[in-house]
């Protein structure tokens, strides 16, 4: 199960690091597309959209459908979120990393500031004397 699941993740990341599969995605997320549209925006061959797409259902990401001589493909996003869970994971660790260098930070600038200068007591001015 754990090779499974890390075998999977490989191949969402591997999909995802494209830049071309990543647009590709966007376009997906909106309405499904023929492969014909999803390669007319990066002027390539059906045959290399078609392998950016291959690579987009060995992920999960991608679910193709023929409907005649037309291939539609629609966006599976489930596959994502294994990748959302492996960065959060990350996130957390290097969130406590930066609040543990955050209060060593704060206690620094409190230990390496001067202490502040002692005001005299302020005197309230006497009324002037009666002179006779």
């Amino acid at each position: 199960m754990v090779e499974d699941h890390s075998q999977r993740l490989d191949a969402v990341f591997r999909a995802l690091a494209d830049p071309t599969r990543r647009a590709m995605l966007r376009d997906l997320a909106r309405q499904p597309r023929s492969v014909g549209e999803l390669a007319q925006p990066f002027e390539i061959s059906l045959a290399a959209a078609s392998k950016h797409i291959k690579a987009l259902e060995h992920a999960g990401l991608v679910q193709r459908e023929v409907q005649g001589r037309i291939h539609m493909c629609r966006l599976d996003a489930g596959p994502l979120h294994a990748g959302m869970e492996w960065i959060r994971h990350y996130e957390k660790f290097w969130n406590q990393k930066l609040d543990v260098l955050e209060a060593l930070l704060r206690a620094e600038d409190r230990a390496s500031k001067p202490p502040s200068p002692r005001k005299p007591p302020s005197r309230t001015p006497r009324p002037p004397r009666n002179r006779r």
